[in-house]
């Protein structure tokens, strides 16, 4: 019997994980910086979204993630003395379904699917999640977003409402496992409420926690994984 046998579904962090956010936000705002008379490095700028972006979802929960990203450059922006029109806000809003999916998550997700329900935990709205779902061309049993449940991961609320929704499925807290890069944003709240998980670390080999904050406390996912299809490769099989 395999180690992933006894687990019916796989609910994932969306991203950071499936879609390279960090790509994403690195192609939208180093050129804002560079065109505003600024010379940061990546580095710099995903760290100074992810201290931004984790005050302004704490403090406006019920935000949808395009008002979000709208005020986290409004506040980069005032941070930095520089003025961002709404124009700029609103593109910046916009900018998820510009995010590329890491390359081998659409073959990775299909392989998983011939074995596990997929559900999707992600901090996100519905429409900005559907032009990222097109990216990775796979079907989701169940989509969670920050949008539907009303507040953002890493709060309590977000996991305990996907154990409500997963358990109204048939399926049970022992046959769920979590699939997530952030340590902060899902591994930490994820094992509070029982749940074993699997950290794709991304970010295997770089220095810094880039547009993710460190966890506020010590947590040791359950398997840790470089890529995706390095996890499908033990869930399911090579080439399965």
């Amino acid at each position: 019997m395999g180690e992933f046998d006894s687990f019916r579904a796989l609910s994932f962090d969306c991203y950071g994980t499936l879609i390279d956010w960090e790509a994403g936000i690195a192609a939208e705002l180093v050129p804002w910086a560079q065109r505003n008379g600024m010379q940061p490095t990546v580095e710099d700028v995903l760290a100074h979204f992810a201290a931004v972006e984790t005050v302004v979802q704490a403090e406006r929960p019920d935000t949808t993630y395009p008002d979000v990203l709208a005020e986290v450059l409004r506040r980069l922006g005032h941070d930095h003395g520089v003025a961002v029109t709404d124009a700029e806000a609103a593109d910046f809003g916009a900018s998820v379904a510009r995010w590329p999916a890491f390359p081998d998550s659409t073959e990775a997700l299909a392989r998983l699917k011939t074995r596990f329900r997929l559900i999707v935990l992600s901090n996100i709205d519905r429409g900005s999640f559907a032009a990222s779902n097109a990216r990775l061309g796979v079907e989701f049993d169940l989509i969670l977003t920050a949008q539907d449940i009303g507040s953002y991961k890493p709060d309590p609320h977000n996991f305990e409402s996907l154990l409500r929704a997963t358990a109204e499925r048939g399926i049970g807290e022992s046959q769920l496992l979590h699939v997530a890069q952030s340590l902060y944003h899902d591994h930490v709240p994820a094992k509070a409420v029982g749940l074993p998980t699997v950290w794709i670390d991304r970010r295997a080999g770089k220095a810094g926690g880039g547009a993710t904050p460190a966890p506020p406390v010590d947590v040791t996912p359950d398997w840790r994984f470089e890529t995706l299809a390095a996890f499908a490769d033990a869930a399911v099989g090579v080439g399965a």
